[in-house]
């Protein structure tokens, strides 16, 4: 076979300018000539194991295969894809919110030695999903947090002008006492407002057993897994020795913008 020698660096064609990359001489006729780059997803997809996949599952009690795409855009860190479900949740519970519950489950749960009992009403679309375990597990865990957490309202479209206007007047008397001004003043009211929600509104509220997602994220994680939407409709809460009961009522899904 002909050996072909090699030009040397000074006399080699000039490369064709008008695309990166492109592998063909300069002045070359029809389209250019470029080595497209492998995605590398194989590889990602390839460093998620099913050890990771369980983990998150029993973790989020998310889909298995939800699980899978969460870690390989986490590229296997396994609290962001936790984060990424958790968003994926509310994405859903928002699609979700305005289609109708009508079925569901009313559970109890007392605590404390029989000093404190709770009646929740927790509603999804159909009977089939009001039987599963995992719905049970989310009326339990809601009614559960409602013994030990005290909420007054389920949403916070729900707290009352009354309660919004007597918070809010006495964040304000208590700013204006250090002599802020007024524009520093609104900007702490509304800061505590936010805080005023949090311990009020159950939707708001850390969940008690996992501090790091509230009432609203939890029902999300469900409605992600299940399928259905699924919303708190109402509760009671009683207390051996108190004057009254709280009772909350929500006003319904609020609009999905």
């Amino acid at each position: 076979m002909p050996v072909v020698a090699a030009l040397p660096e000074d006399r080699q064609p000039e490369r064709c300018q008008k695309t990166p990359g492109c592998s063909l001489a300069a002045g070359h006729k029809g389209s250019c000539n470029v080595e497209e780059k492998k995605s590398d997803m194989s590889t990602t997809t390839a460093n998620v194991s099913a050890a990771q996949v369980k983990e998150l599952r029993e973790k989020t009690g998310a889909p298995m295969m939800d699980c899978k795409q969460a870690l390989t855009e986490a590229k296997g860190n396994l609290e962001q894809a936790v984060v990424i479900l958790r968003k994926k949740g509310m994405a859903s519970m928002q699609k979700k919110a305005t289609r109708i519950t009508s079925e569901g489950s009313v559970a109890s749960y007392i605590h404390a030695g029989g000093k404190i009992g709770v009646l929740v009403e927790v509603n999804c679309e159909s009977d089939f999903v009001a039987r599963t375990d995992d719905f049970k597990e989310l009326v339990h865990d809601v009614a559960m947090h409602i013994a030990a957490s005290d909420p007054k309202f389920i949403r916070r479209e729900d707290v009352t002008p009354e309660a919004f206007e007597r918070e809010k007047d006495i964040y304000r008397a208590q700013a204006k006492a250090t002599g802020k001004p007024d524009n520093v003043v609104e900007r702490i009211v509304e800061g505590k407002m936010g805080k005023f929600y949090e311990e009020v509104c159950l939707y708001e509220q850390p969940f008690i057993k996992d501090q790091t997602v509230n009432i609203s994220q939890l029902i999300a994680a469900k409605i992600g897994k299940l399928g259905e939407n699924i919303s708190v409709r109402r509760f009671a809460r009683f207390k051996v020795g108190d004057a009254g009961e709280t009772i909350a009522i929500s006003k319904g899904e609020p609009k999905a913008e």
